[in-house]
């Protein structure tokens, strides 16, 4: 059942969101009053407030019934603010639309519009800092007083669940007890775990699980009001569409939404994007530029030779944090001796399994360098390469040669996209994930993509930014 602290603030939120409505209209009338205002361009008629409060109040139940159907009145307390403002925007932006047509419709309302404009903006910032507080007093109380909290019943052995289980006990903002962590789907093992600490919901991730065992949980969830989610396959993930070809229902396997007009929505986004973070970076780009020239001098950019989409060999630019007589360039016998000394630390000090190799404490690097390894300035040149097309802000990282011949064939799906400055693993981890894990995240954004998705990373990147890496 849902809790009743969710059900009373799920309740507090209409008449919060009413008020903030209100205030947001009055607000709006009253700054078309002032002066100063008036002086930018004055006012071609006026109208009684009286008429104005009788067309809010027919606006205000219309404004909450699109809240309603855009899901802002979710009642979980762990529900995400950024995605809720988002959705504020775009229900109040519906709203507007309404309105326009409505009062193009029945002009004798009344058609000003600085008000409907101002009224717009108003009741989005309104709105949004009224559900930002009733969440902030909602998760105090969650976290000092546990009111709220899910009680969570995980189903399943396995490393994907330890991972989600070590999360959770971390993260006590998530809103989630762990009563208890079962090998087995057995309805009469849940039963007692319910009868003696109670179960809110269930994860289950359990691949042995049979059909009937599944199916009996899911029956005995819904009779209980318990919450039931699961961990799907990987083939459980994948997008379908469903068509008939020769009389014959047939299901096809969509690889990514990365084609036809996905594909060129995404490179338009990527070069608007690069030219700006190109001009708003480049002061710290000649910082860093000119701090590696300093210590080391020239070259300042290193080219690492990677492969990218459909395996096409290219060049990652990025600032140079080794010493330069260590740099790997194959063409030189510099660059191949630097390379044996580089095989050589990875059988000694690399932390990673698999493909891909991490080289702990890596002693070539510049104390500039380190720095700005740390830091990911050191990768900021690659938006060149995303310019000239190369890469994606977004996507799987470019690998080196020798890292994408051991390769599994199924691995080489990262190599159907471009590669991506950022990425799911590098905002989910960043180095520290394992290969595997580095993949199924990777292959999830290719099934997935969206620009919101993309959006989404990109500001996920910003905050993961300044987290210590494990060198």
């Amino acid at each position: 059942m849902k809790k009743r602290s969710e059900l009373l603030f799920s309740a507090v939120q209409i008449p919060t969101d009413i008020a903030a409505i209100f205030l947001a209209s009055l607000s709006a009338f009253a700054i078309r009053n002032i002066p100063e205002v008036l002086a930018l361009k004055p006012k071609l008629y006026t109208f009684p407030i009286q008429s104005y409060l009788s067309v809010i109040m027919m606006v205000v139940p219309f404004i909450i019934f699109v809240y309603a159907l855009e899901g802002l009145y979710n009642l979980k307390v762990t529900r995400k603010f950024w995605r809720e403002a988002r959705s504020v925007f775009v229900a109040t932006s519906i709203v507007l639309v309404g309105v326009i047509a409505a009062i193009f419709l029945k002009r004798e309302w009344f058609s000003s519009r600085f008000i409907i404009l101002s009224g717009w903006f108003l009741v989005v910032t309104y709105v949004i800092i009224g559900r930002y507080l009733l969440q902030k007093i909602q998760k105090h109380l969650l976290k000092t007083r546990g009111i709220g909290v899910h009680r969570l019943l995980l189903v399943g052995n396995n490393s994907k669940m330890n991972r989600i289980s070590e999360v959770i006990k971390a993260s006590q903002e998530l809103g989630y007890a762990i009563v208890g962590h079962v090998d087995s789907g057995s309805v009469r093992i849940i039963r007692e775990i319910r009868k003696q600490l109670g179960v809110d919901e269930i994860i289950v991730c359990d691949s042995t699980l049979t059909d009937e065992e599944q199916e009996k949980m899911i029956d005995y969830c819904a009779i209980n009001n318990i919450t039931y989610k699961f961990i799907p396959t990987t083939l459980q993930t994948t997008r379908f569409e469903a068509g008939i070809f020769s009389g014959e229902p047939i299901i096809e396997v969509k690889h990514t939404p990365l084609e036809g007009w996905g594909k060129i929505l995404k490179r338009i986004f990527d070069i608007v994007a690069s030219s700006i973070l190109i001009i708003l970076l480049s002061p710290i780009m000649l910082i860093t530029a000119f701090a590696v020239w300093l210590e080391t001098g020239f070259p300042i950019i290193y080219k690492n030779q990677r492969i990218g989409a459909d395996g096409i060999l290219f060049f990652v630019l990025k600032f140079r944090y080794m010493k330069q007589e260590l740099c790997t360039d194959p063409n030189t016998p510099e660059g191949k001796k630097a390379l044996e000394y580089e095989k050589e630390l990875i059988k000694k000090l690399s932390i990673k399994k698999g493909p891909l190799y991490k080289i702990k404490n890596d002693p070539r690097k510049t104390r500039v360098g380190a720095f700005i390894e740390k830091y990911s300035f050191d990768e900021l040149p690659q938006l060149f390469n995303v310019f000239m097309g190369d890469m994606s802000l977004i996507g799987p990282r470019p690998h080196q040669e020798r890292e994408v011949e051991k390769y599994s064939e199924y691995h080489r799906r990262l190599l159907t996209i471009k590669p991506g400055v950022s990425g799911m693993a590098q905002v989910s981890g960043r180095s520290d994930l394992e290969f595997e894990d580095e993949y199924k995240l990777d292959v999830y954004y290719i099934e997935n993509w969206s620009l919101w998705l993309d959006i989404q990373i990109c500001l996920k990147t910003v905050t993961v930014l300044f987290k210590n890496r494990r060198n």
